[in-house]
């Protein structure tokens, strides 16, 4: 069994027997360095994260070529397992879809998040059509032979879609779909009201993944309503882009440089979280 495999069944077990996961996302080989030292078991990228770092608006803009080359950086950098975001899977098709999965296990990753969504702010692929999706990007997790996680995220709530009324049971309706058509977690972002978790909890029959923010019941809080897996998605990247954005502008208008004193990290400590061991 290669490493690989071994860091995907350990992935796998973190979604099974009740157990829960608290997930960062990175964006990076730094933020994931910097994420796994924390002491997180694993570590999931953030699309938005890459596609700001890379130059490109979120939602598909970046190629699946560089966003591939990322995860493939950050997979070899850290110890633990990586699970990605790989967006929609770069293309609308099943063929799309099965080669972003080819290519994201060749990085090195040994889950990925599927979104349904067909753009921002765009309608949701069909059911039927996200299903079949769903269906490949298994389908090629099994001929490579892989026990890839697949996280399926369900955007109703996170882009409003659809009638209000509706929302919750097209969502439970798709959840369902989902996991019976080979998904392993319900990825649900866009939710924070405990009663409507709870309801999500109860009815989709597998693991709930929410995402976190400030402002929301903490992750042991959440867990204890029975979601399975917490990420905080783009989140610490925007924080991070906050605070250059704050030294920038004290640098350039005042000439001072005190803004970088305020979350300092040694340069000594820099060296040695990329220090090869052994």
């Amino acid at each position: 069994m290669t490493l690989q495999h071994t860091k995907a069944e350990l992935f796998l077990k973190f979604h099974q027997n009740r157990a829960t996961l608290l997930l960062p996302n990175a964006w990076d080989c730094a933020s994931a360095r910097l994420f796994e030292e924390a002491g997180f078991s694993a570590i999931g990228t953030t699309s938005a994260g890459i596609a700001f770092a890379q130059g490109y608006v979120d939602g598909q803009h970046i190629q699946r070529d560089e966003m591939i080359q990322v995860i493939a950086r950050i997979a070899a950098t850290v110890q633990v397992p990586v699970t990605a975001d790989i967006e929609a899977g770069y293309g609308p098709t099943t063929n799309d879809v099965a080669e972003t999965i080819r290519e994201v296990i060749g990085a090195g990753a040994v889950g990925v998040n599927l979104e349904d969504n067909t753009g921002i702010f765009k309608p949701l692929y069909s059911l039927p059509q996200q299903v079949e999706r769903i269906e490949a990007a298994r389908e090629e997790a099994q001929r490579i032979g892989l026990a890839l996680v697949i996280n399926a995220r369900i955007d109703t709530y996170l882009f409003s879609i659809g009638e209000e009324t509706a929302r919750l049971e097209d969502t439970i309706r798709r959840g369902r779909a989902y996991l019976q058509a080979g998904a392993n977690s319900i990825f649900v972002p866009g939710v924070a009201d405990p009663s409507l978790i709870s309801t999500l909890v109860r009815e989709i029959p597998g693991p709930l993944n929410i995402m976190v923010g400030p402002g929301m019941l903490s992750a042991p809080e959440l867990f204890n309503l029975g979601v399975t897996r917490l990420s905080i998605g783009g989140a610490a990247m925007l924080a991070t882009m906050g605070l250059v954005r704050d030294i920038a502008r004290e640098l350039h208008k005042q000439g001072t440089y005190e803004r970088m004193a305020l979350h300092p990290y040694a340069f000594t400590d820099a060296w040695k979280l990329f220090q090869k061991k052994g």
